[in-house]
């Protein structure tokens, strides 16, 4: 296909200009559901594949892959319509994509044909998006419930090199020789622990939703928590929550998993650093209204290595608690409230130590006492051992004394004050 001339990417709307427009509407005595927009109801945080090749265990550097790929993702949004996001933020060619498809997913490999529809990009069956970019979809016209998975299926019509990747858990990804987009079940089908390119599902949702999203590294993203036949990450349960709660609005709140595995706030490492993303993973995502940050383990942890591995430094409490406010301001500018959230104890794990233990408490005494947050979600607190607050309570420990399992996800969610949610 001719490629010149790439479809435009489409801005995701602004919260702040949402939440005037929904005042505007109330003012005139419409209801909020007279209008409708795009409002992020799945999210992954991209992440480079060629750092991740190199990581112990995987051995699949310059990988290149070719035919059709589907992945299963679950809205926490309600809506008649969808878009989706395509990314090649890490691409170093441009990334072409013969044609894509969204339907309700029938697990696994399978969808439900009647609910197929086509995705068109500029009302195009095919897209290019190039190298550091990202593009959205037309809207289809697919109507999708919080909690049920979304099946996406594109065409990759030549051998293409893996590049923009995130880690899936339970087999969300499925790969096939050929061009299957709009078949019921793909021939050949075989797993694979990623998703590829797609790092968003927007919702076309009632005026008044919005999303909150959870920000962090692998306790956010769920290592540890998930179980054999379902997601039990912090952020699902919350999800829940919120589903069944007056408080935040039912139906009209969105939740999104921002976490990395093993990220850092202020170095790169198993992604962009926690700085750097946050523009893209948090303030670009549709409807934005909230986050909720839970960051610094691993800043701590790896400073463990200092002067042993290459580029790794030993930031203090002060030097992470200026990069948490850091985030505050930018969210704040950006009309975006924060929730700030207090390191899990991780006495036990690989790298805790005295020294490390007591940056942990500095830096929770500063998340407890500063004022510029819109609130303070205690993690710590709610998981720590009663007899011993520097362990991980047992009942949720998922065996290595860092990352809770799926009741201490469970308590995580729990521990979130959904009045902090509101508007």
């Amino acid at each position: 296909m001719a490629a010149s001339t790439p479809p435009p990417t489409f801005l995701p709307p602004h919260a702040t200009l949402r939440r005037l427009t929904a005042l505007l509407l109330l003012g005139l005595g419409l209801p909020l559901h007279a209008l409708a927009a795009w409002v992020t109801a799945w999210a992954a945080a991209p992440q480079n594949f060629a750092e991740l090749a190199t990581s112990p265990g995987v051995n699949a550097a310059g990988l290149e892959i070719e035919g059709t790929v589907r992945e299963r993702v679950t809205p926490t949004l309600d809506g008649p319509r969808v878009r989706v996001r395509f990314s090649n933020v890490f691409g170093k060619r441009p990334l072409v994509v013969a044609g894509a498809s969204v339907a309700l997913s029938a697990g696994a490999d399978g969808i439900v044909p009647a609910t197929l529809q086509p995705l068109r990009f500029g009302g195009r069956a095919e897209v290019t998006v190039p190298p550091g970019r990202e593009v959205w979809s037309d809207g289809a016209a697919l109507r999708v419930q919080a909690g049920h998975a979304v099946a996406v299926s594109f065409e990759l019509p030549s051998e293409t090199a893996v590049t923009t990747v995130h880690r899936l858990p339970l087999n969300g990804s499925w790969m096939a020789p050929g061009r299957w987009a709009a078949a019921a079940k793909l021939d050949g089908a075989q797993p694979s622990p990623y998703n590829y390119f797609v790092t968003g599902l927007d919702v076309d949702a009632a005026l008044g939703s919005r999303a909150v999203v959870a920000f962090g590294d692998s306790i956010t993203e769920g290592s540890g928590s998930d179980g054999d036949t379902a997601p039990a990450r912090y952020p699902h349960w919350l999800a829940e929550r919120v589903r069944a709660s007056a408080v935040a609005g039912p139906g009209t709140l969105a939740v999104v998993n921002a976490g990395i595995g093993g990220n850092r706030l202020l170095a790169d490492k198993s992604g962009p650093s926690g700085l750097e993303r946050f523009e893209r993973d948090v303030l670009g995502q549709s409807g934005v209204s909230h986050v909720l940050i839970l960051i610094g383990v691993n800043d701590i942890g790896y400073g463990t290595f200092a002067g042993i591995l290459p580029n790794v430094m030993a930031p203090s409490a002060e030097q992470l608690a200026t990069g948490l406010q850091s985030l505050v301001n930018r969210a704040h500018a950006r009309g975006v409230k924060v929730l700030l959230g207090t390191l899990l104890p991780f006495k036990g794990a690989a790298y805790w130590n005295e020294r490390n233990e007591a940056k942990r408490q500095t830096l929770n005494t500063w998340i407890r006492t500063q004022r510029s947050a819109d609130g303070v979600v205690d993690f710590d607190a709610a998981l720590r051992d009663a007899a011993d607050p520097q362990v991980l309570n047992a009942a949720y420990d998922s065996g290595d004394h860092l990352h809770p399992n799926a009741a201490g996800a469970a308590a995580m969610a729990q521990a979130v004050d959904l009045k902090l949610l509101g508007r």
